[in-house]
C-alpha cells in the first residue's frame, strides 16, 4: 500500500491507541518522533476529557493537536478552541431524563472539570481513568460556572442495551452516540470528532487522501469517513468495521503501531 501522501495521522485513544491497561506504548512515542521528522502531524481524538488526554500524552503535548469530548473542544497550535457547547436547557432536560435510567451514572463534562452526583467508590475508580479533573456535587443541574461540552453516561453492563433506548428521546435536538461498551455520550447536535477533524484538516491544508485515521467505536465513524486510510481496530464495533476501508490488529496487539511502522518504513 502506498502511504507516501500521508501528512496527517489521527487516532482515537481508548480501545485504539491505549492498550487494555489504558497506557500509551513506548513504541508509539518512538514512532511519534519519526512522524515529526517526516512532517506528519498527529492528532489525538477522544471522548476523553481534555486534561486526561494531556496527561496520557504529556511528553508530546506541545507538538500535537487534540480533539477532546468527542469534538466539543480542540487544541491546535497550542491554543484551545471550544467548538460546540450544550445549553443549560440541554443539560437540565438530559439529566432529568437520564436520572430515570436504572443503574446509570451521569457525568457532566465541563471545560474546567467533570461533575458527578454519586459517591460510589467503584464508579469513581472507573470514571477517574477518563477524567483527571472532577468534582462531586449535590445536583448536576445546579452547576452554572462552567462551559458544558458533553454529558457522558455509564452503565456497568451495556450502554447500548440499557441507556440508549431512553436517550433516543434526546436525538431530536442533540447528538446521542454509543461511545463504548459501557458509555454513551450526549453532545451538541453537530458535535463529533469528524466536525473537529474537518476544521483541523482545513487549518493544516491536508486532504482526505492525505489522512490516516484509527478508531474502534461509533463515536469514531465521522472521523474515519474523513480519512482515505481509515482503520478499524480488530476489537472494534461492527459499525466501525463496516465504515473503515481497512482493519488492523487489536489495541492489545498494538494495532495502531503496526500500521505506523508500515507508514514510517515505506521506501526503506
Amino acid at each position: 500500500m502506498d502511504f507516501s501522501k500521508v501528512k496527517l495521522v489521527v487516532s482515537d485513544m481508548d480501545g485504539t491507541l491505549l492498550n487494555p491497561e489504558s497506557e500509551v506504548s513506548s513504541r508509539f512515542f518512538n514512532q511519534f518522533n519519526a512522524l515529526k521528522e517526516k512532517n506528519i502531524h498527529f492528532i489525538a481524538a477522544s471522548g476523553r476529557q481534555y486534561q486526561s488526554i494531556l496527561d496520557k500524552l504529556h511528553s508530546i503535548k506541545d507538538d500535537i493537536s487534540i480533539i477532546a469530548e468527542n469534538g466539543g473542544i480542540m487544541k491546535y497550535n497550542n491554543q484551545e478552541h471550544i467548538l460546540l457547547k450544550l445549553t443549560r436547557e440541554n443539560v437540565q432536560k438530559s439529566v432529568s431524563l437520564l436520572r430515570n435510567v436504572e443503574d446509570a451514572y451521569i457525568v457532566l463534562c465541563g471545560r474546567k472539570r467533570a461533575y458527578i452526583e454519586t459517591n460510589s467508590e467503584d464508579f469513581i475508580s472507573r470514571f477517574s481513568k477518563y477524567y483527571k479533573e472532577y468534582a462531586i456535587v449535590d445536583d448536576l443541574t445546579k452547576v452554572d460556572d462552567d462551559d458544558f461540552l458533553k454529558i457522558a453516561v455509564f452503565h456497568y453492563e451495556s450502554s447500548e442495551k440499557h441507556i440508549l433506548p431512553s436517550a433516543k428521546a434526546l436525538k431530536a435536538d442533540l447528538q446521542v452516540i454509543v461511545s463504548g461498551e459501557n458509555w454513551l455520550d450526549i453532545s451538541h447536535a453537530e458535535a463529533n470528532k469528524g466536525y473537529a477533524l474537518n476544521i483541523l484538516q482545513q487549518k493544516l491544508g491536508v486532504k482526505k487522501e492525505e489522512t490516516m485515521a484509527f478508531g474502534d467505536y461509533n463515536n469514531d465513524l465521522e472521523m474515519l469517513e474523513l480519512a482515505y486510510f481509515s482503520y478499524a481496530m480488530e476489537n472494534g464495533h461492527d459499525d466501525v468495521k463496516k465504515t473503515a476501508r481497512f482493519m488492523t490488529k487489536s489495541n492489545a496487539e498494538e494495532g495502531v503501531e503496526i500500521i505506523l511502522d508500515k507508514l514510517l518504513n515505506q521506501g526503506l
